[in-house]
């Protein structure tokens, strides 16, 4: 059986997001983050998971985690934060962010049925050289400490990282990390059925009605 960890933080203007303002505001930012999480627990609901984990930074939950364990980020940087949570868990261990609303649970099926004798870890590269999900057989926060985060080069580093401690690794699809507007409208693009992409709709809307410079 698999745990399943989507790692969020609070939607608070001025805290998330804050690569898409301008043209978006803060507020409005911070209500398209929450949309993308929306979209990202509803993806993975039907998924077969043993444990559910949301691995918070913040202090109001938000809707869509009540089946979660709520467990509170350590403090640190984000390979500390990731190596803590994957310590605390045993048996096959996936993790994904909240950043890629345009996630299918079909990617990730495979991870929650028997894996493949052949594989003990999974990575999935972002677009912008990081990763939007890690799940290992034997979870090890060793091996996530000390790589990088944040850099073109992480989803590399990661993977070299993997694998130089013996581990066959198995790739998943490339997904778009929404960081910037650009990335918002190519992921509501490719996923116009996600609340997600019906809130940047209205945004972008009422901008062009009331003649804002985007």
């Amino acid at each position: 059986m698999t745990t399943l960890i989507i790692i969020a933080k609070e939607c608070i203007p001025g805290r998330v997001k804050t690569r898409l303002h301008p043209p978006l505001s803060l507020e409005q930012a911070a209500t398209l983050a929450s949309a993308s999480l929306a979209d990202t627990f509803r993806a993975v609901s039907d998924l077969e998971a043993s444990r559910r984990i949301l691995l918070f930074d913040g202090n109001l939950f938000p809707l869509g985690s009540e089946p979660y364990d709520v467990i509170h980020q350590v403090s640190g940087d984000l390979d500390m934060r990731l190596g803590a949570i994957f310590d605390q868990c045993e048996g096959p261990t996936v993790l994904i962010g909240m950043d890629t609303p345009q996630l299918d649970a079909s990617m990730l099926e495979p991870l929650f049925g028997e894996w493949p004798a052949d594989t003990d870890a999974y990575l999935g590269f972002a677009n912008d050289g990081g990763y939007w999900t890690i799940a290992m057989a034997e979870p090890d926060g060793s091996l996530i400490r000390g790589v990088p985060m944040s850099r073109d080069d992480t989803g590399t580093l990661q993977y070299d990282r993997l694998t130089q401690a013996g581990l066959r690794v198995r790739m998943l699809p490339e997904l778009v990390d929404v960081d910037t507007i650009d990335d918002a409208r190519l992921v509501a693009g490719l996923a116009p059925h996600t609340q997600f992409a019906r809130t940047l709709a209205s945004f972008e809307n009422s901008t062009a009605e009331t003649g804002a410079v985007r």
